[in-house]
């Protein structure tokens, strides 16, 4: 993909948080959740979180979701520009935690919702404006229903992990022929 280590990461993000709600368990079912989702994606600039901060987090998530599984490009369009219209995104130019130069597009003192919005908003919006949006995708294995973004060059990732869904999938597969042969 066509797109700097940044909005890579920002991608990663924006799938880690929405995967945060696709398991058996809430991965952000307390403020404590957040924290470590916070102190895992390394999201700078953010203070003490609060029930208030879990709940726009939680919410966030609905609406990146909705982008990702959108039926076609217009629908994914409107549903980011919803999004990206709520925050006050301001572009800055940063060095920090031994990261290299990179933007930021969340306003000073925004809070952490408005901080993934802007930022993870925008490197959807980037996946959007480059037609790259049969990249966002939903995991084929069917009990599993994680979204990852496929980086892969001729765009034929299906599984949101190939050593767990994918690997599962194989071994399913194999046992079906087997059993089909007997």
């Amino acid at each position: 993909m066509p797109f700097s280590h940044d909005m890579v990461y920002s991608l990663a993000t924006v799938v880690d948080l929405i995967n945060t709600g696709t398991g058996e368990r809430d991965g952000l079912a307390e403020v404590g959740d957040l924290e470590e989702f916070v102190r895992r994606r390394e999201v700078s600039g953010v203070g003490a979180l609060t029930r208030r901060d879990l709940a726009e987090v939680r919410d966030l998530r609905e609406e990146f979701h909705a982008v990702f599984t959108a039926p076609d490009q217009p629908t994914a369009v409107g549903l980011l520009n919803t999004l990206l219209r709520r925050t006050s995104i301001t572009p800055s130019l940063t060095e920090h935690d031994g990261h290299s130069l990179h933007v930021h597009y969340f306003a000073p003192d925004a809070s952490v919702a408005e901080h993934l919005a802007a930022d993870c908003g925008v490197a959807l919006a980037h996946v959007l404006v480059e037609n790259e949006r049969d990249r966002l995708r939903t995991c084929a294995a069917p009990d599993c229903a994680h979204v990852f973004v496929d980086e892969s060059r001729n765009r034929s990732r299906v599984y949101c992990d190939s050593r767990t869904c994918g690997n599962r999938m194989h071994v399913a597969a194999y046992r079906a022929r087997r059993r089909d042969a007997s």
